[in-house]
Formats: C-alpha cells, structure tokens, sequence
C-alpha cells in the first residue's frame, strides 16, 4: 500500500483551491437559479432566505472581551445580529440575549468553509488573513469589517493581513498612517479607517473598578513575560529571578499561557528551584487582573500585557529588550519603526542584565519617575480613544454600513 504524505503548507493551499472552486460553483449556481425564480414569478424581486444583515464571528471565548460591549450596543438598539463562534462553551451562549442569534459552527477549517459560504451584507471579525489562506472572501458578504483586538500597530500582523477587508476599526488615530502606507505600496483599494477605541479595555476598565483591593502589605513585583527563547523566563531564568527573590519584595511570576505546552521544562525547573522561597508565587489563572492590581511594578519583555498593565494601573514597568524579526509581518514594508517599539523607551524603563545585581534600587527609582508618569498617560491618549464607549462607537459605524448597503 503506497502512503502519501502532505506537509500543512501544502494541505492548505488546497484546501483553499477547493474551497475557492466549490463556493464559486455554490454562488453561480445559486444565482442561475434566482434567476429563473425572476423570470417566473412574473419579475418579483427575490431574497435569499439563508441571508443575514450582520453577522460576527469570534475565533473562540479569549475574545469574548473585545464583542461583548459590541454585542450589548447592538441589541440596546434590537439590531438583529448572527454571532457565530468557535468555542462551544462562549460566554455568548449563557448571555439573555433577544436580538442576537448565537451558534458554535466549529473549529479551523470546519468554521473557514461555513464562514467561506456566508451570505450577508456586513460580516465583522478579528481574524486577520481574509482572502490569503483558508479564509476567503464570501461571495455572498457585501463588506467586510475588522476590528483590532488590542493597541497595537495595525502593521504587526503576518504579512497580508487586513490587506482584503473593506474597513478596519482602530483604537487610535495613530494606526491610520501605515495601512494607509500598505495600501499605496502594495496598490490596493483604500478601506475605510474608523477610530472607535479598545472594547476589551474597557471591559478590563469595568473589572478593575469592582476589584476589592487586597490589604497591602509588601511592594509587589509582577514578573509577566511572553513565551519562547526571546521570553525572559527561557532567556534569564533564575539570572533574573535569585536577585528578585533576594530583595525581600514580593514576587509574583504569572508566566504566559503558552508556556506550560512550549516551555514546560523551565517552568518546572524554575518552580523546584523556588519551593521554599515564601516571597515568591506563581500565577496560572485564567485571567490576570488581580496579579496586574496588586503589583506595584511589573517586568516584562514585548508582551502586550504592557499596555494592559499600565493603561489600566497607571504603574511602571521595566522591560527586556529583544531582536524582533519583522519579515513576516506587515510592519517589514513600513520604513517607520511600529509605534509600540517607539513609545516604549518612553513609558518603561529597559533592564539590562548589568542591573540585575542592584535589582531592588532600579525598580524603586523607576516608581519615583514623574516623566514616566506623564508619558504614560500621553501613550493612553494616543492609543485608546473613546474609553468607556467602544461599543456604542462600533455598533454606530456597522449601522451606518448596512443602511448604506
């Protein structure tokens, strides 16, 4: 028996010629046939029964935070809405909900062919490839929208990544200038670019203000690194970690989800190593608010967890420099360094391995910082705009396209 072997790579560049034969085939057909509905029912006009004004589609519950001030918005107004997901256990399905008709359509390329397949006027996503890989562009959808997901550069996506989509909804004003960069290098139609705020911020904002603060009793220091080789934890270890310990501070390590599947040896390592150490502790929960709200300052790498910290928390951090390789992403074609990069020399400090030795004194000097302090709440400004209304700001501009269309 002859065995045939097919790399993913491969697997899904045919996945997606099928998909593209199939649902072309799919919408010719149909339209053949409301066609000769036309023409028999004397030139009535005729609807497609499977349509839907709005749909949405979540990739799964981790982004429930950045839909749930949009869905909210949408049925304060009764806008009737498909929220379709890829998480049987989302938040949705528990959510009283009247104008909004959730339903789990599967994973990977189950979801892509039902989503490939979709008929509506406006369909409103977070996922970035549209057109590029499994994903394509339905026939049958008239717009399609993308919201970002955090503040970050709208050019730190993998290469193409909203290149297809007919408008982006932004956090701040300045993501505007590099897709409007892409657009003209790569010669594509300019989508519409609409400042609307962060949705999962100000669903952190709401928690944040219902926290019970714990009683205070040591400054805290938050270690909240990202995963992988570059990640403090693979990179410093207990370099980083014995001269912390030894301060007397308390440390909490909330290490990065990914990490107990791709860095599982060092965390291991790392947790013997600190057994008896009373002033050390380790965070695996879901969700990090109550290590961000009891840190006094965090050290952290490139991790997004940033901005989380110091939009929400107004507090310092130290962060450790490492090379980022930006050819996959669409950041590579912009000349300009990402704004990320820029600001943060200015609203953190960088830790160099010479400072580890004198650990304690830095991270005290750096919660004495006024600049920083000011230069924090610039950052806040630039990148989240309309706090606190995101939901209203979305659920307004996908209105205004479907009564457009």
């Amino acid at each position: 028996m002859m065995l045939f072997y097919i790399d993913p790579g491969t697997g899904s560049m045919l996945f997606s010629i099928v998909i593209g034969l199939v649902t072309m085939l799919y919408f010719l057909g149909k339209a053949a046939i409301i066609k000769l509905k036309f023409v028999l029912s004397g030139g009535k006009a005729i609807s497609s029964k499977n349509r839907s004004p709005l749909v949405i589609y979540s990739e799964g519950k981790r982004y429930w935070n950045v839909f749930k001030p949009i869905l909210e918005a949408l049925e304060r107004r009764g806008v009737e809405t498909v929220f379709y997901t890829s998480s049987e256990d989302d938040p949705v399905f528990s959510s009283q909900f009247t104008h909004i008709k959730s339903e789990f359509i599967g994973e990977g390329n189950k979801a892509f062919t039902r989503l490939n397949f979709l008929e509506a006027d406006v369909c409103l996503m977070t996922t970035p490839g549209l057109d590029v890989y499994q994903l394509k562009r339905s026939r049958g959808v008239k717009h399609y929208a993308h919201i970002l997901h955090a503040v970050d550069d709208a050019t730190s996506y993998r290469l193409f990544g909203l290149d297809y989509y007919d408008s982006v909804l932004l956090s701040g004003e300045y993501q505007k200038a590099h897709v409007r960069q892409l657009e003209k290098l790569r010669a594509i139609k300019e989508k519409d670019l609409v400042v609307v705020g962060c949705p999962y911020l100000d669903v952190l904002q709401e928690k944040v203000s219902a926290l019970q603060p714990d009683p205070k009793q040591n400054f805290t220091v938050l270690v909240a690194p990202s995963w992988g080789k570059s990640g403090i934890l693979s990179r410093y270890g207990a370099l980083l970690l014995d001269p912390l310990v030894e301060t007397g501070f308390t440390i909490i390590v909330r290490p990065h989800p990914q990490s107990k599947q791709s860095e599982q040896d060092v965390l291991s390592s790392l947790e013997a190593r600190y057994t008896s150490k009373q002033n050390l502790e380790w965070d695996f929960t879901n969700e990090n608010l109550r290590s961000l709200s009891r840190a006094d300052i965090m050290i952290s790498d490139f991790s997004g967890v940033i901005f989380d910290y110091t939009f929400l928390f107004d507090r310092p951090f130290l962060y450790v420099n490492s090379s980022f390789d930006a050819k996959p992403y669409d950041s590579y074609d912009i000349e300009e360094q990402p704004w990320k990069f820029r600001v943060l020399p200015e609203i953190g400090i960088e830790l160099q391995e010479t400072d580890f030795a004198d650990i304690g004194n830095v991270l005290i000097e750096a919660t004495k910082s006024q600049t920083l302090e000011e230069n924090r709440k610039r950052a806040k400004e630039t990148a989240w705009q309309h706090r606190g209304k995101s939901g209203e700001q979305v659920a307004d501009y996908l209105i205004s396209r479907m009564q457009d269309l």
